[in-house]
C-alpha cells in the first residue's frame, strides 16, 4: 500500500514538471497579486504591516485554486482515473497521494516565497516565521477541500467556476486563521490559538477529505 502511494505521489511530481506552465501559473499569479498592493496603496509603511496577512493569504488561497481543475482532469480523460478507483487499495489513499503531490507542487512553493513578498510590507522577522508557518500548516487543508471541489466538478462543463464557488465558501475558516496568526503576531497578542485552530482544521481535513473526494470520484466517473 505504501509502495502505491509514493508510486502516486511521484508519477504526479513527473507530470507536474512536465507541465512547468502550470506550476508557473500559480507562482506568477502570487508574486504579481502581492506585488501590486505596496505600488497602489503607498509607502506607508503602518498600512502595509496592517494589510499584509490578508493580502498574503487571499493571494495564496487564489493561487492555490488555479490548478484545482486540473487535479483530476488528465486522468479523467484518459482512463487513468477509471483504473485507479478499481485497484484493490483504498481509494482514499490514492487520493491522498495527489493531494500531497499537489501540495508539493503549489502551496510549499508559494509558502516558501511568502517571507521575500513579506519584506515589501516591512514585516518583521518573527511575523515572517509565522506566515510561513501558517502557510505550511493552512495550504494543505486549501488542497485537501479543493480536491472535494475538483471531484465533484470533474467532466463538468466550466468545472472551474463551479469549483470556485464550492470551495471558496469551505476555504473561509482557513483564510481567517491563516491572516489572523499573522496579525496576531505583529499586534503582539500571540499567535498560538489561531495556529492551534489551523492544525485542527489541518487534521479535520486530512480525515474527512480523502474519504469525501473517493465518493464524490466514484459519483463523477460513474
Amino acid at each position: 500500500m505504501l509502495k502505491v502511494f509514493l508510486w502516486v505521489v511521484r508519477r504526479d511530481l513527473i507530470l507536474s514538471i512536465r507541465r512547468r506552465s502550470d506550476v508557473f501559473t500559480a507562482l506568477f499569479f502570487f508574486v504579481i497579486v502581492v506585488s501590486l498592493f505596496p505600488l497602489g496603496i503607498g509607502p506607508a509603511l503602518d498600512t502595509l504591516r496592517q494589510i499584509a496577512p490578508g493580502v498574503v493569504w487571499v493571494a495564496a488561497l487564489l493561487a492555490s485554486m488555479l490548478s484545482l481543475e486540473r487535479l483530476f482532469a488528465a486522468d479523467h480523460a484518459d482512463g487513468t482515473l477509471e483504473q485507479m478507483l478499481l485497484t484493490p487499495q483504498p481509494v482514499a489513499l490514492l487520493v491522498l497521494a495527489k493531494v500531497i503531490a499537489h501540495w508539493l507542487v503549489t502551496g510549499l512553493p508559494l509558502a516558501l516565497m511568502a517571507p521575500l513578498l513579506g519584506l515589501q510590507y516591512d514585516l518583521s522577522w518573527q511575523a515572517l516565521e509565522v506566515l510561513i508557518a501558517s502557510l505550511l500548516v493552512g495550504t494543505p487543508a486549501l488542497s485537501l477541500i479543493g480536491a472535494i471541489g475538483a471531484a465533484l466538478t470533474l467532466g463538468v462543463r466550466g468545472g472551474g467556476v463551479l469549483v470556485s464557488l464550492l470551495v471558496l465558501p469551505l476555504y473561509i475558516p482557513v483564510l481567517i486563521f491563516g491572516a489572523g496568526a499573522v496579525e496576531a503576531s505583529v499586534s503582539g497578542l500571540g499567535e498560538q490559538s489561531h495556529m492551534s485552530m489551523l492544525g485542527a482544521i489541518l487534521v479535520l481535513a486530512l480525515v474527512l477529505a480523502p474519504l469525501a473526494t473517493a465518493a464524490a470520484l466514484r459519483v463523477s466517473a460513474e
